[in-house]
């Protein structure tokens, strides 16, 4: 999910640089939407591999 993070941001900057303004906007909310999915679910995983190691001796 990040590597997709990561693609869409490079697609907004090169349009960016290019000059289209739309495809830029759409670009760049996707990768910060795809950025905050593998965040809350890099944390999510976090946080249940810590239950999960607390709770097996």
């Amino acid at each position: 999910m990040l590597y997709w993070a990561l693609v869409f941001l490079i697609i907004a900057l090169v349009a960016g640089v290019l000059g289209f303004g739309g495809v830029y906007a759409a670009a760049a909310g996707i990768a910060k939407i795809l950025f905050f999915v593998f965040l809350v679910l890099f944390l999510v995983s976090l946080v249940a591999g810590g239950w999960n190691r607390r709770t097996i001796p």
